[in-house]
């Protein structure tokens, strides 16, 4: 990166249930008024946008952006799977880190159907089936969702390879509950004990319903902007990104024989150590993370890839309360999407917010003590993975 862009406006609106949501459109142009807002700009003054969502047509964010304006601006549509929102960010960031722009918008938003953990579209195939397909690794047991699938049978490798208990899995079920207590756009707020979610039905392996992510309708947004356009216009310009990268797949993921390499552990693993080098900062320094705990064997593979643990230790990072509030990483203080949901386009940019806030110290009950570096972490298989980490400018 040849400058550092700053994050000069969040916002993001409660995430509902599929079939209670506004119009995406709607929700969209709602979440990029809050950002505006936030960051005290006007929408004529931004350069480029990107528009990230997974389920729609291909100008859908033409069709949410000219809710708030009609300026002529590039509107980019993204699509990237579940790392969607942080990939539109990627672009934004990119632009404006290159001095291509000097003001640049992300937004991203999804507006999903009934159903949880199943394919969102009845009449086009699953986006995973082609990179399993490529893979060749897994045949999908009939009666089980494609990533429930995948992630389980990761999980079960995890439990078989370290000797972990599956009681790990249930406890980041538990404390994404608890620290959801406190967020109120998060979907699920109500707490559950371990027990309650080792009894709820069984999904595929180890992992059961209470440890996979609802659909929710939503969308966040983000303005990066470059120093030169904040001290310009005025602007706060506390928050920076100090570093990001954007990985696909190795031959790892499909040759090694390990579903774990095949839900993304290489992917997210390679862009953390990039990010580290970028930031001249290691994970050691990291206080607050929103992960992409799209099911709670993926948060612990990532305490791994993301190198906040040596291989093998999640588990004992986990029992040690090192994962939450008083402990050394406080993990998806939001509630992520485990409790917040998964509004696909959306998610990335609602981790964006989080950190954000955080940062600033604007999270109320739910404020991480002493937040000044924040690591954020989103995967979509097929495959993309953004990690992108924050520092106080």
């Amino acid at each position: 990166m040849t400058q550092h862009a700053l994050v000069a406006g969040v916002g993001m609106i409660p995430f509902v249930k599929p079939g209670k949501s506004e119009p995406y459109s709607v929700m969209g142009a709602r979440a990029i008024r809050l950002a505006l807002a936030d960051a005290g700009l006007s929408y004529d003054q931004i350069q480029q946008a990107y528009a990230g969502y997974v389920y729609g047509d291909s100008t859908c964010g033409q069709n949410t952006l000219y809710q708030v304006g009609m300026t002529g601006i590039p509107i980019v549509n993204v699509n990237n799977n579940c790392s969607t929102g942080s990939s539109a960010l990627f672009l934004a960031r990119q632009a404006v880190a290159s001095g291509a722009v000097d003001c640049a918008l992300a937004v991203g938003f999804e507006q999903m159907v009934p159903g949880a953990l199943v394919n969102q579209f009845t009449d086009r195939p699953s986006p995973l089936e082609d990179f399993v397909n490529v893979a060749q690794t897994v045949q999908p047991a009939p009666d089980a969702p494609m990533a429930p699938h995948l992630f389980g049978t990761a999980g079960a490798e995890y439990l078989e390879r370290t000797g972990a208990k599956v009681t790990a899995f249930a406890k980041v079920a538990v404390k994404a509950r608890r620290h959801a207590e406190h967020n109120d756009k998060a979907l699920f707020r109500e707490q559950i004990s371990v027990e309650q979610v080792l009894a709820s039905p069984v999904i595929f392996g180890p992992m059961t319903r209470l440890q996979c992510c609802p659909p929710t309708c939503g969308a966040a947004a983000a303005i990066i902007v470059s120093p030169a356009f904040a001290k310009r216009h005025g602007l706060r310009a506390d928050v920076a990104i100090l570093g990001q990268a954007m990985t696909t797949d190795y031959s790892s993921t499909f040759q090694e024989g390990s579903m774990i390499k095949v839900v993304g552990y290489d992917l997210a693993k390679a862009a953390a150590q990039q990010v580290y080098e970028q930031a001249g900062i290691g994970p050691e320094a990291v206080r607050v993370c929103e992960l992409h705990d799209c099911f709670t064997v993926n948060e612990v593979l990532s305490y791994e890839a993301l190198g906040l643990v040596p291989e093998g230790d999640a588990e004992k990072f986990i029992e040690d309360g090192d994962n939450t509030y008083g402990g050394r990483v406080v993990t998806n203080p939001s509630g992520g999407l485990l409790a917040k949901g998964h509004p696909l386009g959306a998610t990335g940019l609602a981790q964006c917010t989080e950190l954000v806030q955080q940062l600033r110290g604007q999270c109320g009950p739910r404020q991480v003590d002493g937040a000044h570096i924040a690591l954020q972490h989103n995967l979509g298989l097929g495959g993309a993975c953004v990690v992108t980490l924050y520092g106080l400018a």
